[in-house]
């Protein structure tokens, strides 16, 4: 690998303790920890309503959150993920690592690794509805709050993740 090309990145060490600061922030600015899964189950809720609203207020769970009268999007976690996505375009763009490419194993082709992120995202987002929450709502939240609850998530998401990651290695190395 070339060093002069190599891609600069933050350092880990300096960006885990910048998330800590994130997550107090949060907790001190709205009494709440981060989490993406909300505001995803929010834009979801809000396409629902636009093409079957019988089944959305039939729904226990998505009626709830229509039955309050409120805009569905206006919340701070759908604003988080805008500014998560934009933010992350933007750092792209001028660093200069801002390109349309995917990335492979050279043992792969790019129809199986993009098939194999669209499953294994889907995958994480059904996960992260059964336990009630994504890696940052259950896991960091959860661990900031010292919640054994957050805890376990987090040790069950990235225990899993090295207990799969030796049969699923082809797809990356």
């Amino acid at each position: 690998m070339d060093t002069n090309n190599a891609t600069k990145y933050m350092n880990p060490y300096l960006a885990g303790f910048l998330l800590g600061l994130i997550m107090l922030a949060a907790y001190y600015f709205t009494g709440e920890g981060l989490g993406a899964s909300g505001a995803f189950k929010r834009y979801e809720i809000a396409v629902l309503e636009k093409i079957a609203p019988a089944y959305v207020e039939s729904n226990h769970f998505f009626g709830a959150h229509i039955a309050a009268k409120e805009n569905i999007l206006e919340n701070r976690l759908v604003y988080m993920v805008l500014g998560v996505f934009f933010g992350g375009f933007i750092s792209g763009a001028v660093s200069g690592r801002l390109t349309f490419k995917v990335e492979h194993s050279p043992k792969i082709t790019k129809k199986t690794r993009v098939i194999a992120a669209i499953v294994g995202g889907i995958l994480f987002g059904y996960g992260s509805q059964m336990g009630r929450g994504c890696t940052s709502g259950s896991g960091l939240s959860g661990m900031a709050s010292l919640s054994l609850a957050g805890f376990i998530a987090l040790f069950a998401i990235f225990g899993s993740g090295y207990l799969f990651a030796y049969f699923f290695r082809k797809l990356w190395i």
